[in-house]
């Protein structure tokens, strides 16, 4: 470009001056961007939007003048200020106009940390009855399971079409990744072509592919659960079939076609189970299935390699007692070494995954965050595992633990909405879903400061 890399825009009226070297910043694939391409930038002089004058390029664009100077100072100091008076779905459609969306949500919160949450928003819902499940997708945005389909919304929190497998109760939903959302879904009697899974699109809704489950080479109608995948190859659920085939289902990421079919031996609760989870290093599956699921608590790891369970813990034979502690959530650790529990009164424990005989080892600190308020409906506790923190959910609350020792360093609360059902972490925000109100909660990490 002439004018010794300076380039002058007219936006709405409004005159700015800037370089090459910001307009850079942009990205080729960007509006801005693509005007320092040779082979599609116009010359200075032509009536494209362009004029000469003083040898700096000058571009005419009919957009929010605005909106472009907080996206400029975005280029150029890679920080974003929006000042009180802009409305920020403005911001985000004059940034979607300049191809400059992506620069925004990455400047829009900071990298995630547990200690440094901020309450970013609140959602109400507007689905009839509680919602049953929240998951984060890659992108910032997630969905809600609310009865017998999933609300979507992308990560400027706008609601896009709902999904469902014909209405039928959803017991689970994942983002395969940020274009494709599963959902797994109940099959209900005398309805065929009922239940099981399917993938969509989160942007449109539309029906991608439905999943299909074979027993002796002949297709059945299936109940799915808890659903995970691997990196590479594998979606997991859990499954159960008219005829007690329960057990875990295994389909190719890339043609959606079963793959292997893992059936619950005795004594190992499969089909039933709560939480799915894929161990990368370990190469293989964490299946939960938990109270007050199943009367007994079975947690195991298989090995679809050796098809065995290789490890497995249960509470079977257990004494019974009013004060028996009854795991009601698990998660594997982050480096697989270990099985954190969480039980009815709000105790964390943990199992040695590098052991094959043992129980629970209990720890009573996260009592310390008890505080249920009385006549307040409760909701069982979860956990979460992300970038080193352990994460769990105690009626009104999520307290974070870090360090070697999970020791609690934060505490997360809003003030109504009661107590939360539901957590997911993902897109760098957590979202916390609360049972009374039918309303979620975005959490997000300030931006770094400046100095």
């Amino acid at each position: 470009m002439a004018g010794g890399g300076r380039v002058r825009f007219n936006v709405g009226g409004q005159v700015f001056e800037t370089t090459t070297t910001t307009l850079a910043n942009a990205g080729r694939d960007s509006m801005l961007g693509a005007l320092l391409d040779s082979s599609w930038n116009v010359s200075s002089s032509s009536s494209a939007g362009a004029a000469g004058g003083g040898g700096v390029a000058e571009y005419f664009i009919d957009r929010n003048p605005a909106c472009f100077a907080v996206l400029l100072d975005l280029l150029r100091t890679g920080s974003l200020h929006v000042p009180p008076h802009l409305p920020e779905k403005l911001l985000y459609r004059e940034a979607l106009y300049y191809g400059l969306l992506d620069h925004v949500r990455a400047a829009r919160w900071g990298a995630f940390d547990g200690d440094r949450l901020r309450l970013a928003a609140s959602v109400p819902g507007r689905a009839p009855g509680d919602g049953t499940a929240i998951r984060a997708a890659p992108d910032g945005g997630c969905c809600v399971a609310h009865g017998g389909a999933v609300r979507v919304y992308n990560w400027m929190l706008d609601e896009r079409r709902p999904v469902s497998l014909g209405h039928s109760q959803v017991n689970d939903a994942a983002y395969l990744d940020a274009a494709t959302l599963l959902v797994a879904a109940r099959e209900r009697l005398g309805k065929r072509d009922d239940g099981g899974m399917a993938a969509f699109s989160p942007a449109t809704g539309e029906l991608r592919h439905r999943f299909r489950v074979a027993h002796g080479a002949q297709a059945k109608s299936f109940t799915a659960g808890a659903l995970a995948f691997d990196q590479d190859t594998s979606i997991f659920a859990s499954c159960k079939g008219r005829l007690n085939e329960y057990g875990i289902g295994v389909w190719d990421r890339a043609t959606g076609e079963q793959a292997d079919f893992f059936y619950e031996p005795p004594g190992c609760a499969m089909g039933d189970a709560d939480k799915l989870q894929w161990l990368d290093a370990t190469n293989a599956l964490m299946v939960a299935t938990l109270f007050p699921k199943a009367d007994n608590c079975f947690i195991g790891l298989l090995d679809f390699r050796a098809k065995e369970v290789a490890w497995s813990w249960s509470d079977a034979g257990a004494a019974a007692s009013l004060d028996d502690k009854r795991v009601l959530h698990a998660i594997a650790m982050e480096d697989e070494r270990s099985v954190c529990v969480i039980n009815q009164y709000d105790d964390l424990g943990f199992l040695d995954l590098r052991s094959g005989a043992g129980g629970v080892r209990w720890s009573s600190r996260s009592k310390l965050m008890n505080r249920k308020v009385p006549g307040e409906e409760s909701c069982y506790p979860k956990l979460a595992t992300h970038g080193g923190q352990l994460f769990s959910s105690m009626n009104d609350s999520i307290s974070v633990f870090s360090g070697p020792e999970y020791v609690l360093t934060s505490t997360l609360r809003r003030s109504h909405g009661g107590a939360i059902c539901d957590f997911s972490i993902g897109g760098d925000r957590l979202f916390a879903l609360h049972n009374e109100e039918n309303v979620f909660d975005v959490w997000e990490t300030p931006p770094p400061p400046i100095i």
